[in-house]
Order: C-alpha cells, then structure tokens, then sequence
C-alpha cells in the first residue's frame, strides 16, 4: 500500500498492512540531525523516514497582514517581539518551545470590532498558493497522504487575546467568543474554497486546535458544545462535502471534549498527551470504534535513549490500539533534539515489526 491508501482507509478504519507511520519533529531536532550529518540539509523528513504523510501549512491568519513585527526587547536567552495580531509574545532563542504570552492590545468585545474588519481584506495574500502546490505535487510523487493543515477557531482567537481574556470571555461575553469563532470559521472556509479551486483539494484536511492543559481542557463540555462547536462542524462539513477527512490536534487534557468532537465530525484526534493524563489504551477502548487516533506514544521514553524502555512502551499499547484498523503510530507531542538519531530509528523499526497485520 502507498501512504495515501494506507492513511484513508485507517481514517476510516478499514483494513490495511500496517498501522500509520507520522511524527512532528521541533526544528532544531532537525537542526542537530544535520549538523551531525544523518540528514541532508533540507530534506524532508517525511522522505527520510518513509512516512506515510505530508503536511503544508499555508494560510496567513495575522488579523494584520501588514504589519511588520516589531522587537520589543531582547537579552542574551529570549526575544519579545509584538505581532501581527497585537500580542506581545516572548521566545526562546536557543531551543523550540511555545512563546510566552506577555500581554494583548485585544482583550474585550470592543477591542475586537475595531480590528475585525481587517480579517476580511484582501483574502487571497493570506494564501501560500506556490507552497501548497509543490507541497501537493511531492506528495503526490511519493504516494503519501497529502493534508492541508492550520489553525482552527481557539487556535485563531487565543494568540489574538490571550487564553485568559479568552477564558473569561467564554463565562462572561460569550456572545463576543461566539462572534470570533463565526468569523475566523468563515475565514478559514473562504480561504480554503478559494486555494482548493485554484489548486485542488488536498487528500484530508489537518486541524490544530490546542484546548487542554494538565489534567484539564481549557473548558467545560458544555462551553464547548455552545461556542467551539458550532465553529468546528461548519468547518469539518465544509471538507467532509469535498470528500475529506479531518484530523485534529490538541495537545493537554481534551478527553471530556471528545465526545463533542466526535459529534462535530472529527475522523482522527492526535497527539494524546501522556503528561498532560491522557491514556491511548482508555481513549482506544472508549472511542476506538468511532474515531481513528494518532499519537500517544510517550516522547519520554524516547528520550532515555534506552531500547528496553522503548520496547516497552510500544509493546504495552501497538498490539492493542492497532486492532480496529483505526490507529497511526505518533508521539504524544513532537520529537526533541535529546531522542538520538539512532534512537528514533529504532522506534520506527519496532513500531512497524508489531504494528503489522
């Protein structure tokens, strides 16, 4: 089987060879496996690794696509810089890692609608179009499973206010959190109509939507039915009347949204953070038979670098979560630069010797 035919049919979990092979690598993983020569500078992991997928992420969502962004300060470890979407947000400049959230120009109703309208100027300079027509043809030429993949709605409107003002929003304004959703909802299939008939429409449709932390989703079940919800099944019937599945990411604690997720038409949830208390083989037993899953394999045991502690990790949950036909084998984040090369070669060796049928 090819990538392509292996990934739909698992999105569907039908029968196939073998389980799915993907992985998210942090760029300077990618970084140290060049310096130290296991990889030719630029080349795509996917072809290294014989992956199964392709991802292209190419739409622009800074409300304002003019602005130039701007360093606010600087020292010998992070830089802040201000955005496009008025947030001041700080970054580690030696390793990979999610920017801290300083402060927001945005962080109420009124703030909004003075920058909403930009949202909807110019559509077209949002779009990547060269980006997502090579990333489509290489795919195509390698028989992988070619995805479209960006932000959803919270994934929209936090970096724009801040999970707090957005938090509090939902419990206090939450026509306000309503009125983003419906927009960036609207944005995200507009820009999508217009790439995909200029261009065609990929294999499936990957979504990144972060709405959990430790042991907790950043809302309760029933805020998510009343105000992500809607958003997410616009934009999930939107691919399935293309013919496209959906696969959607969260990193945290989301298993309590699962449920609406599912009815909002997710085919595939990735990632299944570990640390964060989520548990491939209870996810597995409780939506296996209405979901396909990707990810939670624990990244820690990678990174000890230790072969015993890989098999076991692997052993405990492949030969389970592989039965249904509906599972692609992930860590439950992305690959650090500690997993050694060797290491992460080992792992896809042994994730393919019990992940076959």
């Amino acid at each position: 089987m090819t990538g392509k035919e292996r990934i739909s049919r698992i999105l569907r979990r039908q029968p196939v060879d073998r389980i799915g092979l993907y992985e998210h690598f942090w760029a300077d993983t990618q970084k140290s496996y060049t310096e130290k020569g296991y990889i030719r500078e630029g080349e795509s992991l996917e072809e290294h690794f014989g992956l199964d997928l392709s991802l292209c992420w190419s739409f622009n969502m800074v409300i304002d696509q003019n602005f130039q962004a701007v360093t606010v300060r600087e020292d010998g470890d992070t830089v802040t810089v201000k955005d496009g979407n008025g947030a001041l947000l700080r970054r580690h400049k030696h390793h990979d890692a999610t920017p801290e959230h300083v402060d927001f120009t945005i962080k109420e109703r009124e703030d909004w609608e003075k920058v909403k309208p930009k949202l909807s100027e110019n559509p077209e300079r949002r779009i990547n179009f060269e980006a997502y027509r090579s990333a489509k043809a290489a795919a195509a030429a390698a028989g992988r499973f070619f995805a479209w993949s960006g932000v959803n709605v919270f994934e929209c409107i936090h970096p724009v206010c801040g999970h707090e003002h957005l938090l509090a929003g939902m419990a206090l304004d939450p026509e306000w959190v309503e009125d983003m959703a419906e927009t960036y909802a609207a944005l995200i299939v507009k820009l999508q109509e217009i790439l995909f008939e200029r261009e065609g429409a990929p294999d499936g449709i990957w979504y990144y939507e972060d709405m959990g932390f430790k042991e907790r989703p950043f809302m309760s079940p029933q805020m998510y039915r009343d105000l992500i919800f809607p958003a997410h099944k616009y934009t999930i019937e939107y691919a399935h009347k293309k013919g496209m599945p959906v696969i959607m990411h969260s990193c945290g604690f989301v298993e309590p949204l699962l449920p609406g997720m599912i009815d909002a038409g997710v085919d595939c949830y990735q990632t299944i953070e570990v640390k964060a208390g989520m548990d491939l083989l209870r996810i597995h037993r409780e939506y296996g038979d209405r979901l396909a899953l990707m990810g939670g394999i624990d990244v820690r045991a990678l990174y000890t670098n230790d072969k015993s502690v890989i098999d076991k990790e692997l052993e405990s949950k492949i030969p389970i979560v592989k039965q249904g036909f509906g599972y692609v084998a992930h860590s439950d984040h992305s690959i650090p630069k500690t997993v050694e090369y060797e290491t992460f070669q080992y792992y896809l060796k042994r994730v393919l010797e019990l992940g076959s049928y």
